[in-house]
């Protein structure tokens, strides 16, 4: 446990370094003495009484602001906000021993909810375990309202225990950072706005949803009972209100739907309504292509799902050549899809409403600070025919159908279980009202590569902020508490580096979450990229391959997880059958092999670049 604050004579209020006015002998010292002792000890209650009143205003306002989750990692320092929480009882508590685990848990939890969670840790080293998960809250656009304990001024710079210059800790990942001193009953009249603000700044500022720092400190005694708290506003409101704007002007319409031109919705994660975004694409005459995470990859006439396998043609560059794409939410995984995107003379429009500037390979002509849902609502009702001839989204659907078909050829009915299968089985096998979190590596990828379109697809979440494998169990266990039964679909390298998140988990019944662990014996995704080809097979593995001696089955059942093995597709769908909804934490293990991988994606992608071979073949 990271930092935490050990009870060993720094944090009490009598004969401690922080207090040494508490200290020292005065027997025999007089009465004169002892009453100054009596009056010192009076002061020092005050201060306690004040801090705990903060503590519990602090509270109070986010409960009158909607918020309902918060995440405690024990600690000392962080005593006044802790027993706040507890005694509140209006936000639900999830202790973790782990900061990283607790970062990454609230995390799950405001992607769950939609609204940010708190998180408390104690000084130190503590507060820096919440980095991953607050870069991962910034780059993903999560809302967390992250507090960290910190020691007084006077123990700063000094050598103090568990003290460290806390202050920016965060850097830019932070929406907005407040340094808060030691509360003071004089200073009562902000607390309540503190409060508010951080709220406000994490769900609706200029930049869209984000962490929120708030660096409280705290004097001894850090146990006392709360004084009087400032009043707050009539009937339970919050002191400050912010709702975001919705936008959807006739301009940016224009520049969507202002001329005749084959065009191209690609929509990722955060695209807006996957219903509006169909009817947009339905008066425009486009087709959407639609990755997993944006909820639109259903059946109809305008869905591309296999947009990677389709766009790895050559031919299909000039066949499929758009003259306008709209982008919508986050960016595909997919290199072939970036690089049909780089073809010159296509016009790009980038609806960004948070201001994020997604656009790397600086396409975007136009940047539309705008919603999506109400932008493809406005594009639907403004335009009056199709903006494309109708062969034009005929040859994208014609294509969708033979790679698809093309797949379920490559990847369907065969006897060893895949991993583009494993993916393609959980899309299509999950309860809609599960969740599917997917790990970053192959995992993301596969899914988006190899998922089919179905009706009422489960709603998809993957950490794609800063990309990173860590934090992934920690985030779906967060998922599930706060949204309903997950599964997770991840590697065996992923898993180990965030086991521990699994630690008081699996005791629960309150959730329920299920591991689907890819075990292909290391780092997956490394066989795909040049460096399986240009070193000694020995660096490889020794550098990229990274094969671990532990075994995951004994890792999850050591934490407390129901471990099931998994050899086939059939096998596969009877235990998320039986696992996904089910109380607790469990496992499904699945064996498959990196170089075995590597060729089933070559054959795959093989067998549908034959089936559009055909399919283009002149008449």
């Amino acid at each position: 446990m990271a930092g935490r604050e050990s009870m060993d004579g720094h944090t009490t209020a009598t004969g401690t370094e922080e207090n040494p006015r508490a200290a020292g002998d005065t027997e025999g010292a007089g009465e004169v003495a002892i009453d100054t002792e009596g009056a010192a000890q009076a002061a020092i209650d005050t201060e306690g009484g004040a801090q705990a009143a903060f503590a519990a205003t602090l509270v109070d306002e986010w409960v009158r602001a909607g918020l309902s989750e918060a995440v405690i990692a024990p600690g000392s320092r962080s005593t006044p906000l802790a027993l706040a929480l507890a005694e509140d009882g209006r936000l639900r508590l999830h202790i973790r021993l782990d900061e990283r685990a607790a970062g990454f848990l609230a995390l799950g939890l405001s992607r769950a909810t939609g609204r940010a969670t708190v998180v408390v840790t104690t000084s130190g080293t503590a507060s820096a375990e919440l980095h991953p998960a607050v870069a991962e809250a910034d780059l993903a656009g999560v809302p967390m309202v992250v507090c960290t304990a910190d020691r007084p001024p006077e123990l700063q710079g000094v050598g103090a225990p568990q003290t460290m210059n806390q202050t920016g800790l965060y850097g830019s990942a932070a929406r907005w950072t407040m340094a808060v001193a030691v509360p003071e009953r004089s200073q009562d009249g902000m607390w309540r706005s503190l409060a508010a603000r951080s709220v406000a700044e994490a769900e609706a500022g200029p930049s869209g949803p984000g962490p929120v720092h708030l660096n409280l400190a705290f004097r001894d005694p850090l146990v006392a009972r709360p004084g009087p708290m400032p009043p707050g506003r009539p009937d339970g409101r919050p002191w400050h209100h912010v709702s975001r704007p919705v936008l959807g002007a006739p301009a940016d319409v224009a520049a969507v739907a202002g001329g005749p031109g084959r065009g191209v919705l690609v929509v990722g994660a955060g695209a807006g309504d996957p219903d509006a975004v169909h009817e947009a694409a339905t008066a425009l005459g486009w087709p959407v292509l639609a990755d997993p995470r944006s909820g639109a990859r259903t059946p109809g006439p305008a869905t591309v799902a296999a947009a990677d396998a389709i766009l790895r043609d050559p031919h299909a560059h000039d066949r499929l050549r758009p003259e306008v794409v709209v982008h919508l939410g986050e960016r595909w995984t997919s290199r072939a899809l970036a690089d049909w995107l780089r073809q010159p003379g296509v016009r790009h429009v980038l609806v960004d409403p948070d201001w994020r500037w997604r656009d790397p390979d600086r396409l975007a002509a136009t940047v539309l600070r705008t919603d999506p849902t109400a932008l493809c609502r406005a594009v639907a009702e403004t335009a009056a025919e199709p903006l494309a001839g109708p062969e034009w989204r005929t040859t994208w659907t014609s294509a969708e159908a033979a790679a698809q078909a093309a797949l379920a050829t490559a990847l369907d009915g065969r006897g060893e279980l895949t991993e583009p299968r494993v993916a393609r089985t959980l899309f299509d096998a999950l309860p809609t009202e599960a969740t599917l979190v997917v790990g970053s590596s192959m995992p993301i990828r596969d899914l988006e590569w190899f998922a089919a379109p179905r009706h009422r697809p489960p709603a998809v979440l993957a950490n794609r902020g800063v990309n990173g494998i860590d934090g992934t169990i920690a985030t779906a266990l967060g998922v599930a508490a706060g949204r309903g039964p997950v599964a997770v679909l991840l590697g065996d390298l992923s898993f180990l580096h965030d086991a521990g998140a699994l630690l008081g988990a699996a005791e629960t019944s309150e959730v329920s979450c299920t591991l689907v662990v890819v075990d292909n014996h290391g780092g997956g995704i490394f066989s795909f990229l040049p460096q399986a080809s240009r070193l000694p097979a020995d660096t490889f593995e020794l550098l990229f391959g990274t094969p671990q001696a532990a075994d995951v089955s004994t890792v999850a059942a050591a934490y407390g997880a129901r471990v099931v093995r998994a050899a086939d597709e059939g096998e596969l769908r009877a235990a998320l059958k039986e696992q996904v909804g089910s109380p607790g934490v469990s496992m499904i293990h699945l064996r498959t092999d990196r170089a075995a991988n590597v060729a089933v994606h070559d054959r795959t992608h093989r067998t549908v670049a034959r089936a559009l071979a055909e399919l283009w073949a002149p008449r």
